[in-house]
């Protein structure tokens, strides 16, 4: 059995700065550890970007400091969005892509995600192979072997290009008028350009970061002002991206929220209609059910992975998919990029509004959301829900209150001391008196 790893996550390291391990000093030696695993025979070549927090600036340093220490050239990107990276990982040829980025979290956390060579989520066995030498002491080559850093200064040129390109040619969005907010994260100098770029009159909102304002009540995680400003701007559409831009939730013209289960929903339908689509739709445990039903009606096989970008794209791989995402916004679109990405998912909805005619407000009739209540039961200890008898007794008695036409969930978070439970159905007055009764349960359970 493979052994637990202590520092990585399901989507890399992640805290609160200044909290081990997200310190000056540990990023020093994941660097260098990052770098001795990467390098090979010369000076191999690993790419640094990160997103508008600043607290970037000194891990960035760190992490530079760290590589060179190994003998591993750094090529600096500066704030750019995580896809990017994972764009520029792979153009470059570098061994690797580092991210500095706590995505949509508040900008007093930060972390670190890494890319292969091939723009995708390191695998497992690379990450423990980075662990084991952070239990190494740092070394230094030897001076002539030290590597270099330089500063990439047509990154944001050449990411704009690569996204504009995933559209179909000749396409463009003239007469759109678009809102677009870049959540004062990294996006905030690439967005606005790729859209008006290919035609569109577009808004900017959140695109002025100061360091501290990344994901403030703006971005995909607060979408109400991007809903406002739709309405105020007579827009056909607004888009809204999350800290490090692999996020996209979209707002139509009434001023309604469009989440990632009914965006991935859209591109699917589309792809399907142009007998493009290949494989499975993979979404995840928490995926709306409407939108398994919605797929189901139009002959397109579903699959549910664990919580978790990374897991969709395990599974996608597994079952040979080209879709995928989460409804809080990671969507993948393997034919066009390799990674979830805001802007690329954008771009594909913005092509169907174009391409059928309908509004986004009408591309979404198409499915239907099932009411969902979500419930947080605060853990401590460990228990085991699968085999808990109370539990899963009164499980059973809400799944055979909702009969065929609703779906319980019951978890424990990878990332915080709690148990999630979910329950969605037709019903949104049984969804809601079922789950509270379920949770009740579980408290219960776990205060006895």
């Amino acid at each position: 059995m493979a052994s637990k790893k202590r520092y990585f996550g399901t989507d890399g390291i992640r805290g609160r700065v200044g909290v081990a391990p997200i310190t000056a000093e540990f990023m020093l030696k994941l660097g260098w550890a990052i770098g001795k695993v990467f390098s090979g025979e010369g000076k191999n070549m690993v790419l640094v970007g990160k997103d508008t927090r600043i607290s970037g600036y000194m891990f960035e340093s760190a992490l530079e400091a760290g590589l060179t220490a190994a003998g591993v050239d750094t090529r600096l990107i500066g704030p750019m969005p995580t896809p990017a990276i994972a764009y520029l990982t792979r153009t470059f040829r570098a061994q690797a892509g580092i991210v500095i980025s706590a995505s949509h979290n508040p900008y007093y956390d930060n972390g670190i995600k890494l890319f292969s060579t091939e723009g995708i989520k390191l695998k497992d066995d690379v990450e423990r192979r980075i662990e084991a030498f952070l239990e190494n002491p740092m070394t230094t080559v030897d001076s002539a072997q030290l590597g270099k850093a330089r500063r990439i200064v047509d990154a944001a040129g050449r990411y704009i290009e690569f996204c504009k390109g995933t559209i179909s040619p000749g396409v463009d969005f003239k007469g759109m008028r678009i809102v677009v907010d870049c959540a004062q994260g990294a996006t905030y100098h690439v967005a606005p350009h790729v859209f008006s770029e290919v035609g569109a009159e577009v808004m900017a909102l959140a695109d002025a970061p100061d360091g501290i304002n990344i994901n403030d009540e703006c971005g995909a995680t607060a979408p109400q002002n991007l809903s406002a400003k739709v309405l105020e701007y007579r827009a056909d559409f607004g888009i809204a991206l999350d800290g490090d831009g692999d996020r996209l939730i979209m707002v139509d013209h009434t001023g309604a929220v469009v989440d990632g289960d009914e965006l991935l929903f859209i591109i699917a339908r589309s792809r399907h209609e142009q007998k493009q689509l290949k494989g499975p739709v993979v979404g995840t445990l928490m995926t709306n059910l409407g939108m398994e039903h919605a797929l189901a009606g139009l002959g397109i096989d579903f699959l549910r992975a664990k919580v978790g970008d990374r897991y969709v794209m395990e599974m996608l791989s597994a079952h040979g998919g080209m879709l995928g995402g989460e409804g809080s916004g990671h969507i993948i679109c393997l034919d066009k990029t390799t990674t979830g990405d805001g802007i690329v998912a954008a771009l594909q909805i913005i092509e169907e509004i174009k391409r059928t005619g309908k509004t986004l407000h009408e591309l979404k009739q198409g499915m239907e959301k099932y009411p969902q209540t979500l419930i947080n039961v605060k853990l401590s200890g460990s228990i085991d829900l699968n085999v808990n008898a109370t539990i899963q007794e009164k499980k059973k008695a809400v799944e055979m209150e909702l009969g065929g036409d609703g779906r319980v969930l019951l978890r424990t978070s990878g990332t915080e001391p709690l148990v999630r439970v979910m329950v969605e159905g037709k019903d949104v007055r049984v969804v809601s008196d079922s789950a509270n009764a379920l949770a009740n349960t579980v408290k219960e359970v776990l205060s006895a």
